[in-house]
C-alpha cells in the first residue's frame, strides 16, 4: 500500500479501485520493485497506478512492467489500454509516451476532491491527462 501511495496519496481511492483488480509486483529477491494496478471497468482497461521503488527508478523497471500490463490486458481482450495522471506529473507523461500511449483527453479540476492539493515540479496538480494505447 505504501508504494501504490507513492503514485495517488487518496487512500480510499486506492482501497476502492483494487478491490476489482489485478495486482501484478515485482521483486527482487526479498526486495519490491515495483507494482501495477490494471482495472477492467465495463470493457475498459485502464492502467490504474504504476509505482517503482526509489532504488529501482530509472533502470527500466517501468517500462518493463507497463509491457507487461499491455499484455495481460490484451490477453484478457482488451483492445485499448487507457491510463491517466496529473498535469503535473511530466516525467510520467515522458514516460506514457515512449511506452506508446498517447495523449486524448483532458478531465479538468479531476484532483480538486483530492484531500491536501498535490505539487509536483512545482506545478498544482489540478487536471487528469488520460492517455491511450491500441493493443
Amino acid at each position: 500500500m505504501e508504494l501504490l501511495l507513492t503514485a495517488d496519496p487518496d487512500k480510499k481511492a486506492v482501497l476502492a479501485y483494487l478491490a476489482d483488480s489485478k495486482l501484478l509486483v515485482l521483486r527482487d529477491k526479498d526486495k519490491l520493485a515495483g507494482v501495477a494496478v490494471l482495472v477492467e471497468q465495463g470493457g475498459l482497461f485502464e492502467l490504474k497506478n504504476i509505482a517503482v521503488s526509489t532504488e529501482y527508478q530509472g533502470q527500466g523497471v517501468a517500462k518493463l512492467m507497463i509491457a507487461d500490463i499491455k499484455r495481460l490486458a490484451k490477453d484478457l481482450g482488451a483492445k485499448v489500454l487507457w491510463v491517466g495522471t496529473g498535469n503535473s506529473s511530466l516525467s510520467q507523461l515522458a514516460l506514457y509516451q515512449k511506452c506508446g500511449f498517447r495523449m486524448h483527453e483532458i478531465k479538468s479540476g479531476f484532483f480538486d476532491s483530492y484531500p491536501e492539493p498535490i505539487f509536483e515540479n512545482g506545478i498544482r496538480c489540478i487536471d487528469m491527462v488520460r492517455l491511450r494505447v491500441e493493443l
